[in-house]
């Protein structure tokens, strides 16, 4: 991974800077994102003389950039994988991504922070299902910023659609089906590698694909296993998103294959004792449960 240099000229900037003074590294980065033309970079390269102010600072005075955009080049400057407002690249449901310093994602950093421990502990758990009892609580929103997290954290990272009946990830990244998993499975893709998606530095997704009429029995076969160990060679951690319990038992497949899982809930949505049943289920088909979350909204 290409590291931004300070020092001098990165592939990461803009060929041409405004001939009023040299920018410093967060000028360029505003220019290279296109919140903020040379001319304008320039200008308050300019007033940034008179004002003795931070080069962010003085673009938000004049009114050329906002904070987000500061905020989002500040980011990139130390190589924190943050996206500005607005941007369309993926959904707006992506809050670690757009609001990392928000409650939502602080609770999610200590999620995180959870599974690198145990990982420490057993360095097998680097592949983790997200599952729950029923549809809408929350399953692949939690999957998605997990895996959006994890990336900040500068570990690679791959986040396997698994819900080969009601998949999302592809909604929520914006990205096509194409060489999705069920083509995978049914071996009817040649695998290529999996690209880092173009917004998010470190974070590949693999879309579900094209819906099978036999999600269960691909699952089930060698080849979902077979996927998981390549992941686990070629990436520091891997999530894996999985439809409701309550469809099928893929969700119980697929946390088996990975051998540990969260358990996600619904305030005032999933009933607490079929959780408890679904948690000692797991735990008795030899998953480790390496913890739970409740949802609330």
């Amino acid at each position: 991974m290409d590291k931004l240099n300070f020092a001098g000229p990165s592939a990461h900037l803009p060929p041409h800077v405004p001939p009023h003074a040299p920018l410093p590294v967060i000028g360029q980065l505003l220019i290279a994102a296109g919140r903020l033309s040379p001319d304008a970079a320039g200008r308050v390269a300019e007033h940034q003389k008179q004002s003795g102010l931070p080069f962010g600072e003085t673009a938000v005075a004049l009114g050329l950039v906002s904070q987000d955009d500061v905020r989002a080049a500040l980011a990139r400057q130390f190589d924190y994988p943050v996206l500005s407002p607005g941007d369309a690249g993926v959904a707006p449901e992506l809050v670690a991504a757009f609001a990392p310093q928000s409650p939502r994602v602080e609770a999610l950093r200590q999620l995180r922070s959870q599974l690198v421990l145990q990982r420490l502990a057993s360095p097998a758990r680097r592949t983790v299902a997200i599952v729950g009892l029923e549809r809408g609580e929350g399953r692949s929103w939690l999957a998605a910023n997990l895996a959006v997290a994890f990336s900040q954290l500068g570990e690679q990272t791959l986040l396997v659609d698994a819900d080969l009946r009601n998949p999302r990830q592809h909604e929520l990244f914006r990205i096509g089906t194409g060489n999705g998993l069920a083509a995978r499975l049914a071996e009817r893709s040649a695998g290529p590698g999996i690209a880092a998606h173009p917004r998010l530095a470190r974070l590949a997704v693999l879309p579900a694909g094209n819906l099978p009429p036999n999600p269960q029995e691909l699952l089930a076969r060698p080849a979902f296993a077979t996927e998981l160990a390549l992941a686990r060679e070629h990436f520091e951690m891997v999530i894996v998103d999985t439809p409701a319990d309550q469809i099928g038992a893929d969700a119980r497949l697929v946390a088996a294959a990975c051998g540990s899982a969260v358990i996600v809930a619904r305030r005032h949505h999933t009933a607490s004792k079929a959780l408890g049943l679904f948690a000692n289920s797991l735990r008795e088909a030899g998953v480790t449960v390496a913890g739970g979350v409740l949802l609330d909204f």
